[in-house]
Formats: C-alpha cells, sequence, structure tokens
C-alpha cells in the first residue's frame, strides 16, 4: 500500500541514501512516473550550531505539534482501539514534553516555570514543518480505513526518527547530540507499538 515502504525509505534517506523515493498507493498506483520530494525536509528548523537548551526548544515544539495530530485523531477514527492508540501516543507526547522542559531547566535554570519556556516556543510544527491542521488537511483524503490512519501514523513517527536522528548528526556538540539521539530512540518504540496495532487490524 505504500505506507511500509516509505518507513524503509526514510530510514534509508536518514542513513545517506541519495535517491529513495516510495510510491504512494504501492506498486498497483505505479503508472510509471518518477517520484520526487525534499530529501531536507524539516531541516531548515536546525542549523547545527544549536546549544542544548536551543535545540530542546525545537524539539519541544515538534512534541506539541505530534501530540496535537494525535488528539485530533481520536475524533477522526471510529474504531475504538485505534483511538485508544492515539489517546496513548498523544499522552506519551505530553510526558515526552515534560521531560524537555525538565532537561530545559537543567540547561537554563533561569526559566522559571513551563508556561514562561512555552512563550519561547516560535513553532509548534510536527517534524515535517507543517502544523497540525496543514497536515489533516493534506493527508485526510489518505486516512480512510484503519489501515490507512496507522499507515500516515506510522509515516510520522519514521520522520520523527528520521528527523532526530539527522538533527543529531549534524549538531557540533556533544550534549546536544545526545539529547537527540535519546528522543530518536523513544520515536522507534512508537513506532514498534504502532506496527504491532498494524498486524492486528490488517
Amino acid at each position: 500500500m505504500g505506507g511500509r515502504s516509505r518507513v524503509a525509505a526514510q530510514l534509508l534517506a536518514g542513513q545517506g541514501f541519495n535517491e529513495v523515493y516510495n510510491l504512494k498507493g504501492g506498486i498497483a498506483a505505479w503508472q510509471g512516473l518518477k517520484a520526487i520530494g525534499p530529501a531536507e525536509v524539516g531541516m531548515a528548523l536546525v542549523t547545527g550550531d544549536e546549544t542544548p537548551a536551543e535545540i530542546v526548544v525545537v524539539a519541544y515544539g515538534m512534541e506539541e505539534g505530534l501530540r496535537g495530530f494525535y488528539a485530533a485523531m481520536t475524533s477522526e477514527v471510529s474504531d475504538e482501539e485505534v483511538a485508544a492508540a492515539f489517546i496513548k501516543l498523544a499522552d506519551i507526547e505530553v510526558r515526552h514534553k515534560e521531560r524537555l522542559f525538565r532537561l530545559h531547566r537543567e540547561l537554563d535554570p533561569s526559566v522559571p516555570d513551563v508556561e514562561t519556556f512555552e512563550a519561547k516556543i516560535v513553532m509548534k510544527v510536527m517534524e515535517g514543518g507543517l502544523t497540525t491542521e496543514e497536515y489533516l488537511e493534506k493527508n485526510r483524503p489518505a486516512m480512510q480505513t484503519v489501515p490507512d490512519v496507522l499507515n500516515v501514523a506510522m509515516m510520522i513517527e519514521t520522520e520523527a526518527l528520521d528527523l532526530y536522528l539527522r538533527y543529531s548528526d549534524r549538531m557540533k556538540d556533544e550534549k546536544t547530540k545526545s539529547v537527540l539521539f535519546g528522543i530518536a530512540q523513544e520515536e522507534k518504540a512508537h513506532l514498534s507499538a504502532l506496527g504491532r496495532l498494524m498486524d492486528k487490524k490488517v
């Protein structure tokens, strides 16, 4: 169907392969055309010179964007098990945000509370650079069935994993690298959970 192959394509692209393509709709959609897409999507959010505190601010905004997506998806699906999975994933993103705030407080003790910290968040976008609303509008036609919805969620988690790993590679500061790598490992666990749910539903 194209969803799992996109997971593979994102992972390959994150490992440095320069020409990786995924066909939306799978082999049934092939019409002989060459797929194209920006390999550096989302990379504009970082330069590589960020301090650990600055990269935590970027990550916090992306985690809030993803939490908003999962929260919105709970009302988009009729399958109770899938809705429950999205509620759980949204709650995990809340815990990610709490962990990132605590980390930021360690790095910058001058921030008194989470409200002051959130005022620093310039963008609350998902990993591809889209807001929750933009992502839903763009992808709603591809989310008609439970497997479709899970495919989209898996793609998002893969993009998150891929992006955090690429951010980590770009960083010069070792602590910043470590922060991003740790977040990437957690995204990998989310992807595994969605894969298990997909196996039950397909």
